[in-house]
């Protein structure tokens, strides 16, 4: 599938605006940090861009504000998670206040997604 330029112009303006709690975690992620795994930020996959993405794991996380509580919202993120669990991603959500409160507990959850036992040692070990 051919990916539309505009979602390429939109990923790359959105990897620009970052939101806080977006930064907080791409601190971890970025680089190969995290437990030597490759995270891609505003990715796009198929006709949606998500906020990270583990294409090797085909793990996506995505960062979640208040306005996906609103009904329309929750409709169409629904929409967006099939598609990508149907294209083999398993999708893991968080809300901005998980990232402010507990982002040690956001970490650990990624990374028991990633291996069920990280190796001991390994660059950015929690």
């Amino acid at each position: 599938m051919k990916i539309k330029p505009k979602l390429l112009i939109k990923s790359k303006e959105l990897r620009k605006a970052q939101t806080p709690w977006e930064n907080k975690l791409w601190y971890h992620l970025r680089a190969k940090n995290f437990y030597g795994y490759r995270f891609r930020r505003q990715f796009v996959v198929g006709p949606y861009i998500v906020d990270f993405c583990c294409f090797e794991k085909k793990l996506i996380i995505e960062i979640d504000g208040g306005r996906h509580n609103k009904q329309t919202n929750k409709i169409k993120d629904l929409k967006r998670s099939e598609y990508l669990a149907e294209s083999g991603f398993k999708i893991l959500r968080f809300w901005n206040s998980e990232i402010d409160e507990n982002l040690e507990g956001v970490l650990q959850v990624i990374s028991n997604h990633l291996s069920p036992d990280p190796s001991p040692g390994r660059r950015g070990e929690i």
